[in-house]
């Protein structure tokens, strides 16, 4: 069983920046596809950002293109999500996904078969 840990969210001005880490448990996370993911109240998840297993494959939402990175270290098990020049609107929970994929990554919450508990990110005007 895959268990994944968020941690790294709180509480931002507009336009600063947070650092989201997602770790894993088990054998697979060297072999699995990872994302964030994130939820605001009354909303849909919405996807943010997906890496796949090697790191070559990398895609963003829209919403976040040119402001949010993702990235990944295959040796502590630990996927990261980067993020500059916050807005009120990017306040949500955010989720950390993994799936087992040998190539490319997907961008729907569907395609993901393990998820962490979410961390709580507020960024106040």
């Amino acid at each position: 069983q895959v268990q994944l840990v968020e941690s790294g969210g709180g509480l931002v001005q507009a336009g600063g920046s947070l650092r989201l880490s997602c770790a894993t448990s088990g054998r697979t996370f060297s072999s699995s596809a990872m994302a964030w993911f994130r939820q605001a109240p009354g909303k849909e998840r919405e996807f943010v950002a997906a890496i796949s297993r090697t790191g070559i494959s990398i895609d963003y939402g829209d919403s976040v293109k040119g402001r949010f990175t993702i990235s990944r270290d295959n040796a502590k098990g630990t996927v990261y999500l980067q993020m500059n020049s916050l807005k009120p609107e990017d306040t949500a929970v955010y989720y950390c996904a993994g799936r087992s994929a040998f190539r490319g990554v997907g961008v729907t919450a569907q395609w993901y078969q393990y998820w962490g508990q979410g961390t709580q990110v507020t960024v106040s005007s």
